[in-house]
């Protein structure tokens, strides 16, 4: 099981972390490096790949590029890439092609708050897109659901923190 091989795999890590959102937490969810492991990978996209819908995913980089790359595969569907900035060559903060009125799900590696993943979700929208669901490895549940509800998103996660800390 997913969350069994996550926590035994050391992608929980327990002390002092400031995390994205600016929070100080005692527990640190390292997807990025779990998605070093190519076991763990492909278990993520098998995962994913029973819950997604749209014919085309997108996550914001760094972390979500391992899992929507693998999930790509796994379905085989495209998918793009949301860069956090961008200051040269096209200015786009798009990497891969979009259709305005296509549907596309994200994937988020960790979500808490909801901030990162709704900006990569906002950028979309700019792009013409539609954008109804979200996905991500864990849920810290942390506001991160609310705030993607109140923004038109269901978010979808494999796994809630509640289920790796008991």
């Amino acid at each position: 099981m997913l969350s069994e091989d996550l926590v035994k795999s050391g992608a929980i890590k327990f002390g002092d972390f400031i995390l994205t959102s600016g929070k100080r937490s005692d527990y640190y969810v390292d997807i990025k490096e779990a998605a070093t492991d190519p076991n763990l990978l492909s278990e993520i996209a098998s995962e994913f790949s029973k819950m997604i819908h749209a014919r085309k995913i997108a996550g914001m980089e760094l972390g979500a590029v391992p899992l929507i790359v693998a999930t790509s595969l796994n379905m085989g569907i495209p998918y793009v890439i949301v860069r956090k900035e961008r200051s040269h060559g096209t200015l786009s903060l798009i990497v891969g092609r979009l259709n305005r009125g296509e549907e596309v799900d994200v994937i988020e590696d960790v979500v808490t708050t909801g901030n990162s993943v709704l900006k990569a979700i906002n950028v979309l929208r700019e792009n013409g897109v539609v954008v109804k669901d979200a996905y991500c490895v864990v849920d810290r549940e942390e506001g991160g659901a609310k705030l993607l509800e109140n923004n038109g998103i269901k978010l979808h996660p494999i796994v809630r923190i509640s289920e790796l800390k008991r």
